[in-house]
C-alpha cells in the first residue's frame, strides 16, 4: 500500500484548569510549531530529545537553536549518545561555540550505556512546551514523505509548563554534572512528586521498583473500563498483557500496533501476542499508511501522551516522560482521534491472524519476544542492578 499523504486533521484542543492543550498532528505541523517555539522565545529555551539528526531538518532547528542563543536567550540542549550518534561530527560543537549549553546522556564506558533517555521534549520561558513521541529528524517531519514516521505531539501552554521545566532543571543539574553518579538519578525519579490536579508529569526509568510512570499506567489499566492504545513498540510484560485482557473481557479495549517499522523484531514480538488479547475480546488493529511512532494511551477519561512505547524498555529501564491528563472532554477527543487512525489500519480478527500464523511465523514471533521483552530487557537490568527480581514489576 503506498503512503498517505497527512491527513486534514480534525482540531484538538482544550483549556484545562487555565492550560491551553492541542494535538500537533501532522510533522510538517510540528516543524513549523517546534521552530516557532524557538522563534518566540524571550528568556529561555530548554530542550531535550533522544535524537537529533544532522539532515536538513535537523539543522534547520540547530540554526535557530544558535540563532535564539545569539539574541540573548538562554538556551540548553541535551540528547541522549546513543540516540544522536548518527549526527555528523562538529554538529553540536556549533551550538557550544556559539554560547548555548549543551551536555550528553552517556554512559560509554560501563554498562548504564544499555540505559537510554529517551525523553523528548521542548520548552520555551518556562510557559509553552511541545512534547511527546517525535525525534529531530528530516523522517518525524515527514521529510520525504514515503520514509516519513507516523506520530503526534502536543502543544502545553500555561501553568503546569513549570511543573515540566521543574524536571528538566533537576535533569540537566545531573546529565551536566562531572561525576553522573546513576544513584542520584535513581533517587530523582523514585522521589519525583507531580504537582496536583487533572495534570501529571510521570517519569520511566531504571529504579528498582516500579517507576512513577510505570505505577500509574499500572492502577489505571486496573479500575478502567475501556482502554484504547496506540503503540508503535508493543511488547510489555504478561502482567501488564493480563490488564488490558481484563478491561476487553469486561468491557471495551481496542490496541493499535505498527505494521510497518523500522525494526521488523518488534513487529514480530507483538504479533505473539494477538491470540491472547484476541480471545479476550480485545479488537486488534495494524497501522498500514507509514512507520508508526505513536505512543498514546486513553483508559475512561484518562489520556498519556510522551515518550515511552508500551514495552519493557518503556516501562521498566528507560527514562521516559509521559503526561497524565485526566479530563472527560479531551479524553472523549483522543478516542475519537484513535477511532480516525483505525479507518487506516487492518482489523486484525483471530481467523486472519491463525490464517498468516504459521509455524514458523509463531515460532519466529516468540523469539522475537523473548529477545525484545526478555533478554534485552533481563541483560540490561542485572548489569545495572544486580540484586533486582523481576516480580517487583508484576506485583
Amino acid at each position: 500500500m503506498s503512503v498517505a499523504a497527512d491527513p486534514m486533521p480534525y482540531p484538538i484542543d482544550a483549556e484545562i484548569e487555565g492550560n491551553s492543550l492541542r494535538l500537533i498532528e501532522t510533522g510538517t505541523e510540528r516543524l513549523s510549531e517546534l521552530l516557532g517555539l524557538i522563534d518566540g522565545a524571550r528568556h529561555s529555551v530548554k530542550f531535550y530529545f533522544y535524537m537529533f539528526d544532522s539532515d536538513d531538518c535537523g539543522r534547520r532547528i540547530m540554526d535557530r537553536l544558535i540563532a535564539a542563543v545569539r539574541r540573548g536567550v538562554d538556551v540548553t540542549l541535551m540528547v541522549d549518545g546513543f540516540g544522536s550518534s548518527a549526527a555528523a561530527s562538529g554538529f553540536f560543537e556549533r551550538f557550544r561555540e556559539a554560547g548555548g549549553r549543551f551536555s550528553i546522556f552517556s554512559h560509554r564506558r560501563s554498562t548504564r550505556y544499555l540505559i537510554r533517555n529517551h525523553q523528548k521534549v521542548a520548552i520555551a520561558d518556562d510557559q509553552r512546551l511541545i512534547m511527546g513521541g517525535f525525534n529531530l529528524s528530516n523522517n518525524y517531519f515527514d521529510v520525504p514523505a514515503d520514509k516519513a514516521w507516523r506520530d503526534i505531539g502536543l502543544y502545553l501552554e500555561g501553568p503546569q509548563v513549570g511543573e515540566a521545566a521543574r524536571w528538566f532543571n533537576a535533569l540537566q543539574t545531573w546529565v551536566m554534572s562531572d561525576t553522573q553518579r546513576f544513584s542520584t538519578l535513581r533517587r530523582m525519579i523514585r522521589t519525583w512528586r507531580p504537582a496536583g490536579g487533572m495534570f501529571h508529569f510521570l517519569l520511566g526509568g531504571p529504579v528498582r521498583r516500579l517507576s512513577p510512570w510505570a505505577q500509574a499506567v499500572k492502577h489505571d489499566l486496573e479500575k478502567g473500563s475501556r482502554v484504547d492504545m496506540i503503540e508503535a513498540y508493543f511488547s510489555p510484560s504478561r502482567a501488564m498483557l493480563r490488564r488490558i485482557e481484563r478491561i476487553g473481557t469486561r468491557g471495551e479495549a481496542r490496541v493499535v500496533a505498527a505494521a510497518r517499522s523500522d525494526n521488523s523484531t518488534t513487529i514480530a514480538a507483538a504479533r505473539a501476542l494477538y491470540a491472547a488479547l484476541l480471545k479476550h475480546g480485545v479488537r486488534v488493529y495494524e497501522y498500514l499508511p507509514a512507520k508508526l511512532h505513536t505512543k498514546l494511551i486513553v483508559i475512561d477519561d484518562i489520556v498519556y501522551i510522551g515518550s515511552a512505547n508500551f514495552d519493557m524498555r518503556s516501562l521498566f529501564i528507560n527514562l521516559e516522560l509521559m503526561l497524565r491528563i485526566e479530563d472527560a472532554a479531551f479524553a472523549s477527543q483522543m478516542r475519537a482521534f484513535v477511532t480516525r487512525e483505525i479507518t487506516d489500519c487492518q482489523e486484525i480478527t483471530l481467523s486472519l491472524h491463525r490464517q498468516r500464523t504459521g509455524i514458523f511465523t509463531h515460532v519466529l514471533g516468540w523469539i522475537s519476544y523473548v529477545m525484545v521483552a526478555v533478554i534485552d530487557y533481563t541483560v540490561t537490568r542485572r548489569l545495572n542492578f544486580p540484586a533486582h527480581t523481576r516480580q517487583d514489576e508484576d506485583d
